[in-house]
């Protein structure tokens, strides 16, 4: 399959502030501007875990659309399942501790949300899609939890961790997309880009 001319399509916007996602454009060569999207995180009561980061990528493509004419509008969320609990980011150093303890040792989900929204002679139209990614920890020592808790910056992650960071010592294995693990499942982002190419591409060549 050829690939995208991304240069000639509409800018892209990424709605979020994770450097992690910014880092995985940039490696793939994707040029975007960065618009932080605040919205509510809270999840809803007895919401699954599927709906609530579908439903927060939703939110996030939508409230940075709007300010913007012509442009691609890319929403992620990312969180962490274990036995169908949502575990997003640890509001302090003790909820991480306690995260990295439910997670030693055990198999979980890393479930990613994208929400690609494009705005072109005003219209709006949304793609959607969703990637989930099983991850398992070894069994963790207390001097091995505390290490990740204070070395490896848990607080602006779901789950307490990042995968391409110290936790990689002590990940025993990955089922699916790692860099949906990261943080954006890039293959996803480029497959609904191609819907929407199918239609627009030629005249953006």
């Amino acid at each position: 399959m050829e690939l995208l001319k991304l240069k000639k399509l509409p800018k892209l916007i990424l709605a979020s502030a994770s450097p992690r996602r910014a880092e995985i454009l940039k490696a793939v060569g994707w040029e975007f501007e960065q618009c932080i999207a605040n919205v509510d995180e809270t999840a809803l009561p007895n919401e699954k875990p599927e709906d609530y980061v579908a439903r927060l990528a939703k939110m996030k493509a939508e409230a940075v659309a709007r300010n913007y004419d012509e442009a691609f509008i890319l929403g992620a969320d990312t969180t962490v399942v274990i036995n169908g609990e949502i575990i997003g980011k640890p509001v302090d150093l003790d909820e991480a501790r306690k995260m990295l303890k439910m997670l030693s040792g055990r198999w979980h989900e890393v479930l990613t949300a994208v929400a690609l929204i494009e705005k072109r002679n005003g219209s709006k139209n949304l793609r959607e899609g969703l990637q989930k990614t099983k991850v398992k920890f070894d069994e963790m020592s207390e001097e091995e939890i505390e290490f990740l808790v204070r070395e490896g910056n848990p607080l602006d992650k779901a789950g307490a961790y990042a995968v391409q960071a110290q936790a990689a010592l002590f990940i025993e294995s990955i089922e699916g997309d790692y860099w949906n693990v990261v943080g954006l499942p890039i293959n996803l982002v480029y497959k609904l880009v191609n819907r929407f190419n199918e239609h627009s591409v030629k005249k953006f060549r």
